[in-house]
Order: C-alpha cells, then structure tokens, then sequence
C-alpha cells in the first residue's frame, strides 16, 4: 500500500538557505513571479489546505523561495525570526508578513513598531502558511491590551526567543498615541510592572 498522504515536499538543494546548526526546514513555497509588494491588510490567516502531497510545482515555479525553519522566515537569503514577525496573514493566494522593528529599549522591555506588510503572491503554498501561523502564534505569551492617559492604548506582549531562557517583552502602542509623553511613558512602565509580575512573579 503507497501512504501518498506521507509524502513530503523536498526543498531543491539549490534553493536551500544557509542553515545554523540547529536549524531545520519545515515548510516552504515558491512566490509567484518573485516581487512581493507592500501595503496594509485587514484580512484574517487562515490554515492551509495541505492539499500539496509530493514534490509537483516546484518546476512551475520562478520566483523566490520562501522558507520556514523552525527559528524562522527565510526569504532572499535573509531569516527574519519569528518573535520578530508581529503578524502573518493567508488569504488564499498572498503570504503577508509585517515586522516588528525595535524603536526604544526601556528598563525591562522594547518599545516596537510594526513596518508596512510585505506581500508575497504563492500558488501552490504547501504547509507554509499553516507553518508562518502556527510558529508566529506560538512565540507569543500573555498579550494584553491596556488604555493610556490621553485615550491612547499600548500591547504588550512576551515573545519566546529561541536559545534564549525566559520572555522577552514588548511593547507597542496603538496609532495616535504619543510615545513620547513623559505620562504615557509611566504608565506604560507601571502596567508593564504589573503584567510581568502576574506572569513571571518577579523570578525574571
């Protein structure tokens, strides 16, 4: 009896991205045409189809290879690691995928601000998006939402780093709220207080 359901797409040796030591791939897809473009999403992932069972489509294929390892989102030979990835959205046919960059570093956690969504156009996904979500989603511990002075808002959030013991924090204030208010600032470092407490109970 031929198990065809266990068959895995093998990525091509050539396109295979300078691994680390301990990295391994775990999904991976060509993008259609190669040039991703940038802008903003609203719509939610979804989990793949896996309808992708041996090796077909990968000749069709031109453009870049995108490849998720189990530290990361390869692309154009450049890992973006996923406590790195704020979100990742499927709709069927585009892989967008925004960044969260590092504004400010306060005392115990990073200020971060999300970049524009790169777009990535992918005909035959495989497992990859169910992969970018499932890595993303889990790299995230306690995210919560609190209100500011002035009516603004802030996240936080701690992001497990791998090879890195304990939480990384972060924070990420909504649109239109003043960073740089020397209020907003103490609440954000009082709140931030609080939920570190409540999660970690002061052993970090």
């Amino acid at each position: 009896m031929v198990f065809g359901f266990l068959k895995r797409r093998i990525l091509p040796r050539e396109h295979r991205p300078p691994l680390s030591r301990d990295e391994r791939v775990l999904a991976w897809a060509f993008t259609s045409g190669g040039v991703p473009t940038r802008g903003r999403d609203t719509a939610e992932p979804e989990p793949d189809s896996r309808r992708n069972g041996g090796e077909t489509g990968a000749a069709q294929n031109s453009g870049d290879p995108i490849v998720a390892t189990n530290l990361g989102l390869w692309v154009r030979g450049t890992r973006t690691d996923w406590h790195d990835i704020a979100k990742a959205v499927w709709d069927g046919s585009v892989l967008s995928v925004i960044v969260s960059t590092p504004v400010v570093a306060r005392d115990g956690y990073v200020v971060v601000a999300d970049a524009e969504p790169v777009r990535y156009p992918v005909s035959e996904p495989g497992h990859l998006p169910h992969q970018v979500r499932l890595r993303v989603t889990n790299s995230v511990r306690n995210a919560s939402h609190h209100g500011l002075p002035g009516g603004g808002g802030v996240w936080i959030a701690a992001r497990r780093v791998p090879g890195k013991d304990g939480l990384s924090w972060i924070v990420r204030y909504d649109a239109g709220t003043d960073a740089d208010d020397p209020a907003v600032t103490l609440a954000t470092d009082e709140i931030f207080r609080e939920t570190h407490w409540r999660t970690v109970g002061g052993s970090e």
